[in-house]
């Protein structure tokens, strides 16, 4: 939803395709309730759109090992289907894809966007063979197709419960004084950029005109989980309790996206690491008082 909040900022008419109502609507976006693997459905709410962009998967990196048939059968497929669908059509097509996994191990970073793709996980590989497809069709059909490789998002409408966000999960487990898991370490590295940059990244691919097909959406700056710890520490004065854990097969020990190629379309100023968690925990209605955060009195 913060995509979608942004573009009509940007006085964009926008409708939000998905299987269920919001629970609390804005009143500036059209809401359109449905199923993406109804191919009937989906020709429909497509159909007359100038930009579409999709983000629906039914994998997360956590679970793609136990659920990648789910990937490859459904999500997979039906975006072949969406491709087919716009091929013919004035639209343009943004892939909202996974900077953090579709590289797997890299031993140069930054990773710039020509580097050779090799995940370690089904769920980058739903995504990667997701981009292929939308190549073929850029190229032999002349579609729009633009894909997207965003690397660790954090902010506003994140829940880490659904298997992604560890910075939310920082935040919420501190403050709730909960254990937080880490797998491994807390030496994993990754690109963790504030999801309001993202949706500024991605509003700029929907104006872009160019021969890019491929795109980080990333900071460009690693941070290890050990860093977003204490970080989140240094900012709440809170005592985090955490726990290492053995490392998980799916994740790849550092991922660093080099963004020059979208920041040379989209010139603005990042937020660090220490300012985004300020200004989430500012949304999630948190305030420093006495060397500690406390909810925000309404």
């Amino acid at each position: 939803m913060n995509l979608a909040g942004y573009l009509t900022e940007k006085q964009m008419e926008v409708y939000c395709f998905d299987m269920a109502y919001p629970k609390i609507p804005d009143p500036r976006i059209h809401y359109i309730q449905g199923d993406f693997f109804d191919d009937n459905i989906l020709r429909q709410v497509t159909d007359g759109m100038d930009v579409v962009y999709h983000a629906i998967s039914t994998i997360n990196p956590g679970n793609s090992n136990e659920k990648y048939m789910m990937g490859y059968s459904r999500d997979f497929i039906q975006t072949v289907k969406l491709c087919a669908m716009l091929q013919n059509t004035h639209a343009k097509l943004i892939f909202l894809s996974s900077g953090g996994t579709v590289y797997g191990c890299q031993k140069h970073q930054p990773i710039c966007e020509d580097a050779v793709a090799a995940p370690i996980n089904h769920y980058g590989n739903v995504k990667l063979s997701i981009e292929n497809v939308m190549r073929i069709f850029d190229i032999q059909a002349e579609a729009k197709m633009l894909i997207a490789r965003i690397s660790n998002p954090y902010g506003p409408g994140q829940d880490f419960t659904k298997g992604v966000g560890f910075v939310d999960a920082v935040i919420k487990k501190s403050i709730r004084s909960d254990v937080i898991e880490i797998w491994g370490n807390g030496e994993i590295v990754r690109d963790y950029i504030y999801i309001r940059d993202v949706c500024k990244m991605l509003y700029e691919l929907a104006l872009y005109d160019g021969p890019e097909i491929i795109f980080n959406v990333s900071s460009g700056t690693g941070c290890s989980q050990n860093a977003v710890i204490q970080t989140v520490h240094n900012i709440t004065g809170l005592d985090i309790r955490f726990v290492y854990k053995k490392a998980r097969s799916v994740d790849v020990s550092g991922i660093v996206l080099d963004n020059s190629k979208i920041r040379s379309i989209c010139d603005m100023q990042l937020l660090t690491m220490e300012e985004g968690i300020r200004e989430y925990l500012q949304f999630l209605g948190y305030v420093r008082d006495a060397g500690h955060v406390r909810k925000r009195e309404e």
